[in-house]
């Protein structure tokens, strides 16, 4: 009885650590990168995305609010990696941005940054956009964009960013999501709304799943318009430029050799007199096979 009762209890122990690190496995591996489902708080936080100005490239569809930051590189890369993904799923996806308060009398962001960070807030402009994150932020100088630091209204802009991200996060922290960058907020199909931390790339997938979004895009041919010229070939003619001019032969310099000029389209390259006579090549005598020759019991070849 007491063997028995030894290999029971060894038995429910070994079950509960199995069954326990199959749940940690669960959870660190899959449950915890999964969205989470806004229970709370859904129409202060839908009425904040409404009012805050994004900026998007168009299309229609299901909208999709990435919220971030510009020195964030988790938010780049979501965005240059899942948006033209999510895109070909029908959504549209809409890029907030904020510039960083300053944090312990140390300033998280630049001048310039603040600048942008206005600017887009007021004219929304896609482009401009686009040109500041394809540059290298230590190379970005806001040029043409009137600065923000001195300006009371383009500060108040600055200001009201700021605002927007912390009452979103606090919002959004009592729903019981953490705060990190990109931040994501989406409804599925079911009109749920949902949100994401997605600093982490395993946290891609369950995005692209509820609006079925191939998990790959195929790059842009030549043929289609705005396609990339590859470098090396010439980019088609604009509308109403001349054509390529035709030039004179370039006379050879002192003691060169004129190069052969190529025939000209229609005819046939030299004249039939001026070609030299070709003979066909007369085929020489066969090439006799090697006779086997007799040394002291041996026969080479």
């Amino acid at each position: 009885m007491r063997r028995f009762l030894i290999w029971s209890a060894l038995a429910v122990i070994i079950g509960l650590a199995v069954a326990g690190g199959g749940y940690w496995a669960y959870w660190n591996f899959y449950a915890r990168f999964q969205p989470v489902t806004v229970a709370r708080n859904q129409a202060e936080i839908q009425r904040l995305l409404d009012e805050a100005s994004w900026v998007s490239e168009g299309g229609g569809g299901q909208p999709l609010y990435i919220i971030g930051y510009r020195d964030s590189a988790a938010s780049q890369r979501y965005e240059r990696e899942e948006a033209g993904k999510l895109r070909a799923g029908g959504v549209e996806v809409r890029v907030v941005v904020f510039a960083r308060p300053d944090k312990e009398g140390q300033a998280l962001s630049t001048a310039a940054e603040r600048a942008t960070v206005a600017e887009l807030w007021l004219s929304r402009d896609w482009n401009l956009y686009q040109r500041w994150t394809a540059t290298p932020a230590p190379n970005w100088t806001a040029a043409g964009i009137p600065a923000a630091d001195g300006n009371l209204a383009r500060s108040a802009v600055v200001d009201a960013s700021r605002a927007f991200v912390a009452e979103l996060t606090d919002l959004l922290r009592d729903a019981g999501i953490p705060t990190g960058y990109p931040l994501v907020i989406w409804r599925d199909r079911e009109g749920f709304m949902k949100a994401c931390a997605c600093s982490d790339a395993r946290s891609w997938a369950f995005i692209r799943d509820d609006f079925a979004a191939p998990d790959a895009v195929a790059p842009a041919s030549l043929d289609e318009p705005g396609a990339p010229v590859p470098p090396g070939l010439p980019g088609p003619a604009e509308p109403g430029s001349l054509p390529y001019p035709t030039l004179p032969d370039i006379p050879p310099a002192d003691g060169q050799v004129a190069p052969p000029q190529p025939a000209q389209p229609g005819t046939t390259g030299q004249p039939e007199a001026s070609r030299p006579r070709t003979t066909p090549d007369r085929p020489g005598p066969p090439a006799t096979s090697p006779q086997p020759t007799q040394q002291e019991d041996t026969t080479f070849f």
